[in-house]
């Protein structure tokens, strides 16, 4: 990530895939890509964390993958929710939730 953006919140990356794949499979570059446009640029997941995190969720059954043609006419592996991962999604957007929420009460009354 460029110095200037602010780094992603330990346990989020997680959270961002999964939102993302939500709405469908998608290859790889392509998550990254609609993470940052949809954060208005400011998130930029950069290979070296995201293939990483894309093979641990594959291993804990929150992920399928199998390879197709991207829309650049190039074999890419697709990944999409599993059951289990929808389930992980909303207990992770849980407990993100708390957190900004209680994160939020102390910058209020600190």
């Amino acid at each position: 990530m460029p110095e200037d953006s602010p780094q992603l919140l330990p346990g989020t990356l997680y959270l961002l895939i999964l939102r993302t794949l939500a709405a469908g499979p998608l290859h790889g570059y392509a998550i990254a890509r609609r993470i940052k446009e949809r954060s208005a640029d400011v998130l930029d997941v950069e290979e070296g964390s995201l293939y990483p995190a894309l093979n641990r969720m594959l291993l804990k059954g929150w992920l399928r993958a199998e390879w197709g043609t991207s829309e650049t006419n190039r074999k890419a592996r697709f990944y999409r929710l599993t059951k289990q991962g929808h389930l992980q999604l909303a207990a992770e957007a849980g407990d993100f939730n708390k957190l900004v929420n209680a994160i939020q009460l102390v910058l209020k009354t600190a």
